[in-house]
């Protein structure tokens, strides 16, 4: 099975040796993606506003790869604060409806560009 490399300018470029998605067959997975505003690839200030752009670059993603957020089966987060869970959990109902997708939450040490939360997608499309 071919893979196909997904990109789209609505969302940050790499900052890395990565690609914004890779799509497998009807799988999609999405590099991590930080609170950093595509246009000017600036960092959101606070960790609701990164977030809530994070959320924005994962939809703009997987609307390049022919899906939405509603297909997301998993995400990964990164937090460099737990106590940023309960905040986290607000930006994703506000996002989402049930049955929401399966998701992993962990503190890390740090991100990249200081960032405070870094989100990553694993979505089916059809």
């Amino acid at each position: 099975m071919a893979k196909q490399i997904i990109h789209t300018d609505d969302a940050p470029a790499a900052v890395g040796t990565y690609s914004q998605a890779v799509k497998v067959g009807n799988t999609v997975y999405i590099s991590g993606q930080l609170g950093l505003d595509p246009k000017t690839m600036e960092l959101r200030e606070g960790f609701k506003a990164q977030a809530e752009q994070a959320m924005d670059n994962l939809e703009a993603i997987a609307k390049a790869a022919g899906g939405s957020l509603a297909d997301v089966v998993k995400f990964n987060v990164s937090l460099d604060n737990l106590a940023d869970f309960a905040e986290l959990n607000s930006v994703f109902e506000a996002r989402l409806s049930a049955p929401y997708p399966a998701r992993a939450a962990l503190e890390v040490a740090a991100l990249p560009k200081g960032a405070a939360v870094e989100i990553e997608a694993i979505l089916y499309v059809e």
